[in-house]
């Protein structure tokens, strides 16, 4: 229900007060999610050393919330619109403060590793449940691209917040702080939520639960994840790696089977019919195997190349951050005036030339001003794209498959991310092995320009689905 459909003057405003706080709580909430994606990883070292764990097992601690955050993205959704999309938020959160706590006691590997893990479920939860309380709450239009703005500049700032928290909360408390903090963030968006978001509705039609699609539709991205996660770790011929990508099908294969005779599915097969979500979908997949890679390769470039501490990177993502974030706003204002496809296109022309403007400010001998032109360029293309892409994968959606329709959105970000990483970082680290010193440096440079430019061809390539979005003629202003 929108304000217009209110009258007087007294009572709209006041349910504008009362939802643009709804918006600021969620946008909290998408800061609270991006912002634990970078916070933990200057703190590895610490963790590591303090913990006793192995070179390999460390990176189990960012892997096992990727895992699993990419395994339960479409079950989070679909529980976002069964159990309702304020219960989940809340729960999510919960699982959030929780596994936090546990975190930041832990006094071995597997506790914390654990901890990550149920973080990670918690994102899975959180990030559809957020998204489809943003497309429930505000309607179809400009209405929805301007939240969708907000909401979206949030998640771009948490990412250099985590980064610039990690090294100060690291440096100040040690490690555990790390983890402690979410605890405090988490506790105050549940309280907050209680207020802030409308009661769920009641639901006056039964819904069963497809626990056999829940269960192979989890269990098969799960794997999915954790083999392109781990592929490029081990080696993708690793019996481990193998047996994961053999089952993944299996499990996917009978989800699909599960799902065309279900009368009840978790996800309806007929989402597919909606064109605007299948793109929004594709985009959002390659949108993370292009632009989702370049905070990685950055900050190898910040950290081994120009030798960076890890505060100072933090610092160096401020011009990014702040380049994505007005990016959403002209998104938005961009969908609203013309429409979601020429938003995606000009975003996506714009993020290819800044992301190839990246590539000459990388040599080994650049230093870091000589990269801002192309992080700002690239940034404002990429904001623009966030936008449009979530736009894009709402339209059409009936308020009751929100959930879903926002799952099967974040899974396929969450897989593009992970290929993407694993094919550009495969190509970028294939001339490294065994060197040291000055040769090591130029080499990665050399592999960081290469990975820069091959994300520019991606991005460029996107435009092909961006043209397949319908057209539609200009929304106007409600």
């Amino acid at each position: 229900m929108t304000a217009s459909e209110h009258a007087g003057t007294a009572p709209t405003l006041d349910i504008g007060a009362r939802r643009g706080a709804a918006l600021a709580l969620l946008a909290f909430a998408q800061l609270i999610y991006s912002l634990d994606i970078n916070i933990v990883f200057v703190a590895l070292p610490e963790i590591g050393a303090e913990l006793g764990f192995s070179g390999h097992t460390l990176q189990w601690v960012v892997s096992a919330y990727m895992v699993f955050c990419g395994g339960f993205l479409l079950f989070g959704g679909r529980a976002a619109d069964l159990i309702g999309q304020r219960r989940m938020f809340v729960f999510a959160l919960s699982l959030y403060a929780l596994s936090s706590l546990a975190g930041g006691l832990a006094t071995s590997p597997t506790v914390i590793v654990a901890a990550r893990a149920v973080q990670g479920i918690g994102a899975a939860f959180l990030f559809p449940a957020t998204l489809s309380l943003i497309n429930r709450l505000f309607a179809e239009g400009p209405e929805r691209n301007r939240a969708l703005a907000v909401w979206g500049g949030a998640g771009a700032s948490g990412l250099s917040i985590g980064a610039l928290a990690g090294g100060f909360l690291t440096a100040t408390w040690g490690w555990p702080a790390v983890f402690y903090v979410n605890v405090l963030l988490a506790g105050v968006a549940i309280i907050a939520a209680f207020f802030l978001i409308p009661r769920d509705p009641k639901r006056h039609q039964h819904r069963s639960f497809d626990f056999p699609g829940a269960l192979t539709v989890t269990g098969g991205a799960t794997l999915l994840v954790f083999a392109l996660v781990e592929g490029p770790e081990i080696g993708w011929g690793a019996i481990s790696v193998v047996w994961s990508l053999i089952l993944s099908v299996v499990f996917l294969t009978a989800f699909v089977v599960i799902e065309a005779r279900s009368a009840d599915p978790l996800m309806p097969l007929r989402l597919f019919r909606n064109r605007s979500l299948v793109v929004g979908m594709t985009i959002t997949f390659l949108f993370m195997g292009t632009f989702g890679a370049l905070p990685y390769f950055l900050t190898v470039l910040f950290q081994t190349v120009q030798g960076l501490s890890a505060l100072q990177t933090g610092f160096a993502f401020l011009v990014p951050s702040i380049a994505i974030l007005t990016g959403t706003q002209i998104g938005a204002r961009l969908a609203t005036r013309l429409s979601t496809r020429t938003t995606l296109i000009v975003g996506m022309a714009v993020g290819a030339v800044g992301t190839a403007l990246l590539v000459p400010g990388a040599n080994a001998d650049s230093i870091y001003l000589a990269i801002v032109p192309g992080m700002v360029v690239s940034g404002i293309g990429q904001g623009i794209v966030w936008t449009g892409m979530f736009i894009a994968a709402s339209s059409g959606v009936h308020h009751d498959e929100q959930g879903v329709a926002s799952g099967m959105a974040s899974t396929t970000l969450s897989v593009g991310n992970a290929i993407g990483l694993a094919v550009l970082i495969a190509i970028a680290n294939r001339h490294v092995g065994g060197l040291e010193g000055d040769a090591l440096r130029d080499a990665v440079a050399q592999g960081t320009q290469f990975a820069f430019l091959l994300a520019a061809v991606g991005i460029l390539v996107s435009l092909v689905a961006a043209f397949a979005l319908p057209v539609k003629a200009k929304l106007a202003a409600e």
